[in-house]
């Protein structure tokens, strides 16, 4: 069934879907790993494909930015396509010292400064973390293609323009690697529904030390995560 943001129809979308926040990323990723990848969404021209790598079926598709958009997008996928695992492929501000640009970072949980978690009414703060099986998968696939990465806590805050200068510095001193704008909703989403998520990121800038990439590289040069993200995907 079509929803009012996919247009894709039953059996177009594979159990595993790689999200890129930006669909023109989603678009790049199809392009250059999958087989015969099909378009099977463009409303709000949020894009999506799917296709296969090394036999096995894939979907990659947008998200948006923040966690509302990834909020709607991975619950349908979830809950009307009948995915069973999403991975998150994005970038992300790196906070702690030995951060570096273009780092891949596992995020093996989520803080947040989002209220997300209030609608499911529990008793106390909710912990989004990772599905274990896919975080130890995809260091693994990392270390086969002989890429490092660095796996620990990051920050899905709703705001990219804070007024609060000194919050990055104060979510660096608990040990947070970077800060981006989606695990945590996808996260919950995922345990909400009894499926599987990571999220897996390219440090694009270090807002501490004033570094960054530009936007084009972001778009299409972090390959090293994609692939990681490729061989992961089940």
């Amino acid at each position: 069934m079509s929803t009012p943001h996919n247009a894709a129809e039953p059996g177009a979308i594979a159990k595993t879907v790689l999200m890129p926040g930006d669909p023109l990323r989603a678009e790049f990723v199809a392009k250059t790993y999958l087989e015969n990848p099909v378009c099977f969404n463009t409303v709000r021209n949020m894009l999506g494909f799917t296709g296969t790598y090394r036999g096995k079926p894939v979907s990659v598709m947008g998200s948006g930015m923040g966690m509302p958009s990834i909020g709607i997008y991975s619950y349908e996928l979830f809950h009307f396509y009948g995915v069973d695992r999403i991975l998150r492929i994005g970038t992300a501000g790196g906070i702690a010292d030995g951060v570096q640009l273009r780092d891949v970072i596992v995020g093996v949980g989520a803080c947040t400064d989002s209220n997300y978690a209030a609608q499911y009414r529990l008793p106390g703060t909710f912990a989004p973390i990772a599905s274990f099986r896919l975080a130890e998968k995809a260091v693994q696939a990392a270390r086969r293609l002989g890429v490092p990465v660095k796996a620990g806590n990051v920050l899905s805050s709703d705001l990219f323009y804070g007024d609060d200068e000194g919050s990055l510095a104060a979510w660096k001193k608990m040990g947070v690697l970077a800060v981006e704008m989606e695990s945590a909703a996808l996260y919950m989403n995922a345990a909400r529904a009894g499926k599987e998520a990571l999220c897996l990121l390219t440090i694009s800038d270090c807002p501490l030390r004033g570094e960054s990439l530009p936007a084009a590289e972001r778009q299409t040069t972090f390959t090293q995560m994609m692939e990681i993200a490729l061989e992961t995907a089940e």
